[in-house]
This record gives C-alpha cells, sequence and structure tokens, in this order.
C-alpha cells in the first residue's frame, strides 16, 4: 500500500471536523480539493474511507485505521519540531496532583511521549481527593492541579487570591444500573428509580450531581453505601445494591460486565479544569509547558471519545 502521507492531514481534518465543507475551511482549500485528496487517498488503501451522511462525513472502520496512522505521524513530527525548536531546554520538575480517572486514561499513557518530547523535563503525579490536593495546592506542594466540577454548579465556586483556572475537558455524566433492571431506557423518571442511590463523598463532583437533582425533583432519593472509585460503583450496582452517576471518563478503559450505561437528559456534564497560581511568567517555563500538554492530551481524549 504506496500512501501519500500528504493526503493525511485531510483525513484527519475530515475525521476531526465532520464534514468535508469544515475540513476545507480548517485546510484553508476548496471543497472539491478535499474531495479530489480524499478520492485519491482512498485509491491508494484500495479501501473507502468516509462515508457521506445527510449529517457529516464519518469514517469507515478502514479510515479509522489511517486516520490512526495519521495521528502516530503527527504525534512524531510535533516531538520533532519540539526538540528541534528547543523543547529539550525546558527542565525542571513539576508537581501535578489528579483524581484517579483523569490521570489513569489521559495522563499516564502520554508519559512516555513527553519524557521523549521533553527528556530535561520531570513531571511528578500526586493523586489525592480534591481537599487534600487543594491544601497541597495553597501550601506550594504542588504546582498545578486537575479538578473535577458539576458543570451546573461550577459557578459557585469561588478561587484564592492569584489562582487561576482553565478548562480542560467537559464530558457527559452517565447513569449507571443493573442490566435489565429497567424496563425502558425512555423517558427516565429520575425521582422514581427502583434502586437507592450510591452515596458518594460528599467533596466528589458526582456528590453536587445529586444534591442539583433532590433540588430539581423535590424527592428524597434515598442512598445506600459509600464508594470512592468506580471500580467499587460498578461492583456495587452490578450486585444489584443501588444505582450510581458517573463521569464518562472514568469508564473508559474498564469492564462493564452487569451493568447498563445509560445517557439522560438532565444529568448535565462534569467539567474539568486545571488550577494553579499565576505568576507572571513566560509560556516556556516548565508549568506552563506542562498545562499545555494537559490541554492537549484532554482535547485529544475528547475527539476520540466524540469521533
Amino acid at each position: 500500500m504506496d500512501i501519500d502521507p500528504r493526503r493525511l492531514r485531510v483525513l484527519l481534518a475530515v475525521a476531526r471536523t465532520g464534514g468535508v465543507l469544515a475540513a476545507a475551511d480548517e485546510l484553508g482549500i476548496s471543497p472539491s480539493a478535499v474531495s479530489q485528496q480524499l478520492t485519491k487517498l482512498e485509491d491508494e488503501t484500495g479501501h473507502a474511507l468516509v462515508v457521506r451522511t445527510p449529517k457529516g462525513s464519518v469514517l469507515t472502520p478502514a479510515g479509522l485505521a489511517v486516520a490512526e496512522a495519521g495521528e502516530e505521524i503527527e504525534r512524531a513530527l510535533s516531538v520533532a519540531r519540539a526538540r528541534i525548536e528547543g523543547g529539550a531546554t525546558v527542565a525542571g520538575v513539576v508537581r501535578v496532583g489528579g483524581f484517579t480517572s483523569f490521570v489513569r486514561t489521559v495522563v499516564i499513557p502520554r508519559l512516555p511521549e513527553w519524557r521523549t518530547q521533553y527528556p530535561q523535563l520531570q513531571i511528578r503525579i500526586v493523586e489525592d481527593d480534591l481537599p487534600d490536593l487543594m491544601r497541597l495546592l495553597r501550601q506550594r506542594q504542588l504546582d498545578a492541579v486537575v479538578v473535577e466540577l458539576d458543570s451546573t454548579t461550577a459557578e459557585q465556586r469561588s478561587l484564592s487570591a492569584g489562582m487561576t483556572e482553565e478548562p480542560l475537558l467537559d464530558e457527559p455524566w452517565k447513569l449507571v444500573v443493573p442490566s435489565g433492571a429497567l424496563l425502558t431506557t425512555e423517558n427516565i423518571d429520575l425521582a422514581r428509580l427502583p434502586l437507592p442511590w450510591l452515596g458518594v463523598d460528599p467533596t466528589a463532583a458526582n456528590a453536587a450531581v445529586l444534591g442539583r437533582l433532590r433540588q430539581s425533583t423535590g424527592a428524597q432519593m434515598e442512598s445506600a453505601h459509600q464508594y470512592q472509585e468506580t471500580l467499587t460503583a460498578l461492583a456495587l450496582v452490578a450486585a444489584g445494591e443501588g444505582i450510581a452517576i458517573v463521569p464518562t471518563l472514568a469508564l473508559s478503559g474498564i469492564a462493564h460486565d452487569g451493568v447498563d450505561v445509560l445517557d439522560v437528559p438532565g444529568l448535565g456534564t462534569r467539567r474539568i479544569v486545571l488550577r494553579r497560581f499565576d505568576r507572571r511568567r513566560s509560556p516556556s517555563t516548565p508549568v506552563d509547558t506542562v498545562a499545555r500538554l494537559l490541554r492537549e492530551s484532554a482535547a485529544a481524549f475528547d475527539t476520540r471519545s466524540t469521533s
């Protein structure tokens, strides 16, 4: 299979924007040029790569495979460009705090790549709950902290003087119930589900969701047990002990045996943000470099989860 790698950026643009017209706008070329490049790429691979639908363009399984190869090439070139432009000169230790699902899914898989890209930059990960992470940040024992919030109630928060906050990712909350527990998944009444809600640490973002639902429905919404880790919640749900609200990211890469994961209107979204103290530094310093890497990694995860 002899592929012109220059055509891969066209396929990636279609995959990321969802259509030929949007891809043409992003690339600064005409829609016909995009279509021509896709046709040539399909001829080179011998497979249909894109299916056009009324709602946009969708990649076929072959298209996804080729796009993933394009992303690998794109990342390799990005690493090379950063090293050529002085990425290797960014040096220092950056201590980042975060919660389990973000650290496991978004940060850890990228650490080898970042180590190659910035060999003199040491990223130290601290996993803990929100109160302890914020205490360590205020004491300057951490340089930055990744925080989860319920986006609906997020505006009620207040930050310490000099602290900044920037968004990384918004993702939907999911309702997790025992397999087959609901006769229908349409028009679910969150105030009248057949099992109690699983309790969660009051500082967790999904605790805010439960509080919001209690307030909006006026229902008691009884809770049973109390969990900290998503795996524990899934085990309890699978055992028929209750139901839970879990963010999409926390469900990534783990088995869902014995449970149904449902999209329910009204649950809202979880907002993931990065907090740190603004010391008015230049963008080339270690903490700012790590902040950029976290933004890029979160954006890449968001693209994969919605494609």
